[in-house]
């Protein structure tokens, strides 16, 4: 049976795992922009998101814009694999990508280690803020975004320390349990 109070996969496995499935997608908009075969790697990336941002610290309402960004994005990436045009798929990955930078930034500004707070404030606005302004910006200008939400991942990876055992829950502490 699946437990809601049995931890699956690590903190660091759940920013490891969307890092990893981030690179090919993220390597096709450098050398093969607009490349069918990177929605597949794409959809999986964002449903390994899932477990990050669930456990992530954020309010309820970035969390919730978090899962929004999922929803979008993995629908823009399932009606590409299905040949709708991308004209109509684009518009609803960018919307998708103002509720990712909203959950990002919020999340980073609630994260204790300064380096998280700053590269995922400005990954997060980039992304967010790219879609007001996407039609006028030249190919390319979403790249940074994805550079710097990678690095974002590799921060959240590396500086994560595991909480302590509560030793009152674990029973511990060598007092007697009633």
């Amino acid at each position: 049976m699946l437990s809601s109070e049995r931890e699956y996969l690590s903190f660091r496995m759940t920013a490891i795992l969307p890092l990893l499935l981030f690179l090919p997608p993220l390597v096709s908009f450098a050398v093969d922009p607009g490349a069918l075969w990177a929605e597949y790697p794409g959809i999986l990336f964002h449903l390994a998101m899932l477990f990050l941002i669930s456990r992530m610290d954020a309010p309820l309402w970035a969390k919730a814009a978090g899962f929004g960004w999922i929803t979008l994005d993995v629908l823009a990436g399932a009606l590409l694999i299905n040949e709708v045009p991308a004209d109509l798929a684009d518009p609803i990955r960018l919307a998708g990508h103002i509720l990712a930078g909203l959950w990002i930034v919020t999340a980073s500004l609630v994260h204790p280690v300064a380096a998280v707070r700053i590269v995922g404030t400005i990954a997060g606005t980039w992304l967010g803020g790219y879609t007001f302004v996407a039609t006028s910006l030249p190919d390319g200008s979403l790249g940074p975004a994805g550079v710097l939400f990678t690095v974002w991942l590799i921060l959240l990876a590396a500086t994560h320390r595991p909480a302590a055992p509560n030793p009152v829950r674990s029973g511990a502490t060598g007092a007697p349990t009633t």
